[in-house]
C-alpha cells in the first residue's frame, strides 16, 4: 500500500481563495506549505522564491494565489510605477514561483495559478488587472508546453468574498456585492471556499493542462 503522502505548497494561502484552499486540502495524507509575504516569502523577489522551495525539497502541487491588489483608474491617472508594482507581485511572482517551483514537482505533479475575469471582461479603469491576467492566462499555456509532463493551469474567478476588499467602507463594499448579486446568472457572490474547489479540479485531473477555468457566477456572460 502506498502511504507516501502528497505534498503542496500554496503560495498566498494565509489568507483568501488560498487559505480556503489550504484548509480544504488538508487530510491525513497530505502536507501542506503555506507561504505568503505574511510568513515572510516576497514572491517579487526572485532569490527569496529560490531559497523558499530549497527550504522545501521535492513536492508534488504548487498553487500560486497571491497578489490580488492592483491599482484601478484610468491610464492617464494611475502612477506607473504602481501598476509596475503590481505587475512585480502577481505576473512576476507567479512566473518566479513556477520557474524555480518546477525543479522540484515530483513526477505527475502540477502548477496551478490564478488569474481573474478581467482578462476578458471588458471594465473601465481596470486596464492593470487585466494587463496582468491576460498575461497569466497566456503564460499558463506556453509552460504547460514548456513544462510538460508537469501539467500547468489557471483558475480566473470573479468577485470573490475575500479580506482583499477589507480596506472599502463597509457601505460601499456591500453595495459592491448586492449590485454583483444581483447582476450575475447564480444571484449569488462567490465564496472563497467556491472558488478554491477550481483549483482541487486542476490538482486532481490528471487529463488537464493549459486550461483556464473560470469561477465567476457568470460574469463573463454578459
Amino acid at each position: 500500500m502506498n502511504t507516501e503522502k502528497t505534498v503542496y505548497v500554496v503560495i498566498g494561502g494565509t489568507s483568501g481563495i488560498g487559505a480556503a484552499l489550504s484548509q480544504q486540502l488538508e487530510s491525513e495524507n497530505a502536507i501542506v506549505h503555506v507561504a505568503s509575504r505574511k510568513s515572510g516569502l516576497d514572491i517579487s523577489d526572485e532569490q527569496s522564491v529560490y531559497h523558499y522551495f530549497e527550504t522545501i525539497g521535492a513536492f508534488d502541487h504548487l498553487i500560486v494565489t497571491a497578489g490580488s491588489y492592483a491599482p484601478a483608474g484610468k491610464v492617464v491617472d494611475v502612477e506607473v510605477s504602481q501598476a509596475k508594482y503590481a505587475f512585480d507581485t502577481k505576473f512576476w511572482g507567479a512566473v518566479n514561483a513556477a520557474k524555480h517551483g518546477a525543479r522540484y514537482i515530483k513526477k505527475g505533479g502540477s502548477i496551478s495559478l490564478t488569474s481573474g475575469m478581467l482578462s476578458r471582461k471588458v471594465v473601465a479603469n481596470t486596464y492593470v488587472k487585466a494587463a496582468i491576467n491576460a498575461a497569466i492566462e497566456a503564460t499558463t499555456k506556453v509552460l504547460a508546453k514548456e513544462l510538460a509532463p508537469i501539467r500547468v493551469n489557471a483558475v480566473s474567478p470573479g468577485l470573490t468574498k475575500t479580506e482583499a476588499y477589507q480596506g472599502m467602507n463597509e457601505g460601499d463594499r456591500n453595495a459592491m456585492y448586492e449590485r454583483t448579486q444581483s447582476s450575475l446568472p447564480v444571484g449569488k457572490v462567490g465564496e472563497a471556499s467556491d472558488v478554491a474547489k477550481a483549483y482541487l479540479l486542476l490538482i486532481q485531473n490528471s487529463y488537464m493542462t493549459g486550461a483556464v477555468i473560470d469561477v465567476d457566477g457568470g460574469a463573463l456572460l454578459g
